[in-house]
């Protein structure tokens, strides 16, 4: 006999196991959850001479400092060895940049030089840059050249690389679109094509650069795309870019398992005095500070030298000139603190971060998890802080459940939540474009004698 249910009939057998599959699917996907850090601590290491790349190129592997490959590049270098097209997804700071460029440089090794043959697409200056430093590393005794393509400075270094010869090119999509139409910049011999953080081309509304970019490539080329979440877009183009691509996902919407978080509930008013207090008890040699506006940014670190730390920042309104000073002198230790918008989120690659303090909570949780993923990497453990108000609850709620447990509330003791918030000036009479009127208003002064020829008020004299 079967169970109606509604107009069909069901075998009871056939619910039962049903049922207990479904469960099974929900707990299995829980083990996986709650093991993943264990599986990937106990996992067998994985040599870089295992993966039968060209000799040349263990020099630079020396150089890098690399001994055991990160479980992307595990699962990423063998495809791209054989040339398959990828799409790959993994924690930030697990060593993704090295995934693709070591087999980029194992397949230049054949072939002409002196000819862009590989082309890297980024949406940031900084993450330009980081890729780069990565790829004269990795490339050293091979004699393959690259050169970074984005805007901000002059173009003339950068034809002159062209016209030099250089086998890479590491490019954010306006000037090199600006370059190609300009007759510089030549693709047709490109046989390699890395989309790089795709998800944060589309948030800053690169993608239509992006298709006129993989327009400009010859058809036949390998390509990978490389992007934290999926938006609609995303696997849009994906879909009309890549060929039958072989997918690689590492852990892509979990923080890492070496950082350990902590959240400081606080009043707005009082968050810079906590972080100054905060400062004073850790280890503040190698701390970066995030916040959500670029005003807020500068201001802060003017507090933070204040209190006498050697702090910097980097955000949008500074010049390329001066961003690229204060990530050289963060890296270098000249700076021990600094402070950021989320432009320093993704492609900041320091060692060696020991603190990530949220001045400002994200917006979402992916902008969180990138930014704490800038402390914790290659291993190494690190501490994220954020300071959070009654108007983040939501986002705290989400976050919890994506790493499957609470996140630990922390107070300083010693210091002084109690300190109420200053008053707020009283709002004046406002001008016709919405700035204060000033009470006291400059009076013209009277036409006199010695103004006649000046003021046009002035009675005129006769000839």
């Amino acid at each position: 006999m079967g169970a109606r249910i509604g107009r069909l009939r069901y075998n009871p057998v056939t619910i039962t196991v049903v049922i207990s599959a479904v469960f099974r699917c929900f707990r299995l996907r829980e083990i996986s959850s709650a093991g993943n850090a264990r599986l990937l601590k106990n996992r067998n290491k994985v040599n870089f001479t295992q993966f039968n790349l060209d000799s040349r190129l263990l020099a630079g592997i020396k150089k890098a400092g690399y001994e055991t490959a990160t479980p992307i590049q595990e699962a990423a270098i063998p495809a791209a060895l054989r040339g398959r097209d990828i799409i790959g997804t993994a924690q930030t700071g697990t060593g993704k940049t090295a995934a693709f460029v070591l087999p980029i440089l194992n397949k230049l090794l054949e072939g002409p030089r002196n000819a862009a043959r590989a082309l890297i697409v980024t949406p940031t200056r900084e993450l330009a840059d980081q890729i780069h430093d990565v790829i004269r590393v990795l490339a050293t005794g091979t004699r393959l050249r690259s050169a970074t393509i984005y805007g901000g400075v002059g173009a003339a270094p950068q034809i002159q690389a062209l016209r030099n010869g250089v086998e890479i090119l590491v490019a954010c999509p306006g000037r090199l679109l600006d370059l190609i139409a300009q007759g510089h910049a030549k693709m047709n011999r490109i046989e390699i094509l890395v989309l790089d953080e795709g998800d944060r081309m589309f948030d800053m509304g690169f993608l239509p650069d992006v298709r006129r970019i993989i327009a400009a490539v010859p058809a036949q080329r390998q390509t990978m795309l490389f992007s934290a979440t999926f938006p609609l877009e995303v696997e849009q183009l994906a879909a009309q870019s890549l060929k039958h691509p072989q997918r690689i996902a590492m852990g892509l919407s979990r923080p890492a398992y070496t950082v350990s978080h902590a959240l400081y509930p606080v009043p707005p008013h009082l968050k810079s005095p906590l972080l100054i207090e905060l400062l004073k008890r850790i280890d503040a040699n190698s701390v970066l500070v995030f916040t959500r506006t670029r005003r807020r940014a500068e201001k802060l670190q003017q507090q933070i030298r204040r209190a006498g730390y050697k702090a910097t920042s980097l955000h949008s309104d500074r010049t390329q000139g001066q961003r690229q000073a204060a990530l050289r002198g963060f890296k270098e230790g000249i700076h021990d603190i600094m402070v950021a918008t989320d432009i320093a989120a993704r492609g900041l690659d320091v060692e060696n971060i020991s603190h990530v303090i949220n001045y400002d909570m994200p917006d979402t949780a992916d902008a969180y998890i990138h930014r704490i993923g800038r402390t914790g990497r290659a291993q190494k453990t690190g501490d994220a802080f954020t300071f959070v108000t009654s108007e983040d609850e939501d986002l705290i709620r989400k976050l919890e459940r994506i790493m499957g447990q609470p996140l630990k509330r922390e107070t300083l003791e010693g210091f002084d939540y109690a300190v109420p918030a200053p008053p707020r000036p009283a709002p004046g009479p406002r001008g016709r474009r919405g700035a204060p009127r000033s009470d006291s208003r400059r009076e013209r002064p009277a036409p006199t004698p010695k103004s006649y020829g000046k003021n046009r008020l002035a009675p005129r004299r006769r000839k």
